[in-house]
């Protein structure tokens, strides 16, 4: 799910002006030397992206497009990040440190432009968009080439003002594919192939856990006065079908639709998939909150998952469409075991 962002788009002049500034000096990317394989370009989310050398200072705009450079081991060559839920990813802890956060959540297009950035990337149109942080034509009119994630646009319609619905069903390919693309951009293509195959055997080692009957499950990612719920489609529906469950909202294609209780309850699913975020953006953020929520709720604390205590406590990057899609796969798996709910 989206962080809803607040903030008007800043203005171009100020914009161009910071861009200015910098361009008076050396950056890293002029002083990085020529290298074989450059310039590159690649086709993304109806753009053509270009860059003339390997970059140097990538800006991340979001937690999911972080967690990825900073597997591919680039974290050296990122000048900051931004819109975090989460801690960072187990295993990733140091190299995060030394990327300089910009903002918990959606920095300023200024301050983007203060880090100087070669290579701006996002996992979300509404980061990296009107309304946003800023849009990819506003940061190619500055000369910064951008890298949108393809599980964001393919496949997926991003018009309103909500998270989009899926025209399509989004695929573990699709994330394997953004591995690959700023693998490619940022010339560690092998890194890249590594990190893929190891994936793949994650996904095929938690796909034999799979139950043999069916399970019924739901997945709230926030805010406990209208939910945001999963529909069929987006990266929960990547858990659902390699585990064989069945997800109770699959008759929605709405990204996280919003949901009343009383429907909820009616429909009664075996497990709950909660989101456990750490941000301060919507009620009932945490396990715990939501946790309390469910029991204390008249109409949700008679749910059969409720009642059983099934909960499963993802990370709001495990819930969104990002290499901890994976490792959300990984830990539902287990927990429908220590349920009972596998044989």
């Amino acid at each position: 799910m989206r962080t809803p962002v607040r903030r008007p788009l800043a203005v171009l002049a100020a914009a161009a002006l910071t861009l200015g500034a910098c361009a008076g000096g050396d950056t890293a990317t002029d002083s990085a030397p020529a290298a074989d394989g450059y310039p590159r370009e690649l086709q993304n989310c109806g753009r053509t992206t270009t860059v003339e050398a390997a970059p140097q200072r990538v800006v991340s705009l979001n937690q999911g497009s972080t967690e990825i450079l900073l597997s591919l081991g680039v974290g050296d060559r990122m000048a900051g990040t931004g819109t975090w839920t989460d801690p960072v990813m187990k295993g990733l802890e140091a190299e995060n440190e030394n990327v300089e956060r910009l903002a918990d959540n959606a920095p300023s297009m200024e301050r983007v432009l203060q880090a100087e950035p070669d290579l701006v990337t996002a996992s979300f149109a509404s980061t990296l968009g009107k309304g946003g942080v800023g849009s990819a034509d506003t940061f190619e009119d500055l000369g910064i080439p951008t890298y949108l994630s393809p599980a964001e646009c393919e496949g997926k319609d991003n018009e309103g003002d909500d998270d989009g619905a899926r025209t399509g069903v989004l695929e573990i390919d699709t994330i394997y594919r953004e591995i690959t693309e700023l693998a490619g951009l940022l010339g560690v293509e092998d890194r890249g192939d590594e990190l893929v195959a190891s994936l793949q055997d994650r996904v095929a080692a938690a796909s034999r856990k799979a139950p043999k009957d069916e399970v019924s499950v739901l997945y709230w990612f926030a805010n406990s006065e209208s939910p945001y719920l999963a529909g069929c489609c987006g990266g929960p529906g990547i858990i659902t079908r390699a585990l064989g469950l069945k997800n109770v909202f699959d008759d929605t294609k709405a990204e996280w639709p919003q949901v009343g209780w009383e429907t909820v309850a009616d429909r009664d699913p075996d497990v709950l998939v909660i989101g456990d975020l750490t941000r301060k953006s919507q009620t009932a953020e945490s396990a715990r909150a939501k946790i309390a929520f469910l029991e204390s709720n008249p109409v949700t604390r008679e749910m059969t998952a409720v009642k059983e205590r099934r909960y499963v406590a993802l990370s709001g990057a495990a819930l969104n469409p990002s290499i901890r899609t994976v490792e959300g796969l990984e830990q539902v798996a287990d927990a429908l075991a220590e349920f009972g709910l596998t044989q």
